[in-house]
């Protein structure tokens, strides 16, 4: 049987933190999807299913809060 890989989605505007986020979580073995703004991560959810999203709350062009 195959196991179901889940899509998380990162919303941060420190390129850093993306990451290093990145770097753990495809480690677990997630399907990581990442973009620098609330605008670009709504694109994002708009085309790609996405189970899990991790969202700064202070972040240009869209904040984490108007995102959800």
């Amino acid at each position: 049987m195959e196991e179901k890989q889940y899509t998380i989605l990162i919303a941060e505007d420190d390129a850093d933190i993306i990451e290093v986020l990145k770097l753990y979580l495809e480690n677990q073995g997630y399907r990581i999807l990442s973009a620098e703004n609330g605008a670009a991560a709504f694109r994002l959810i708009e085309k790609e299913k996405v189970d899990l999203g991790i969202f700064d709350i202070m972040m240009p062009r869209m904040n984490g809060f108007e995102l959800i």
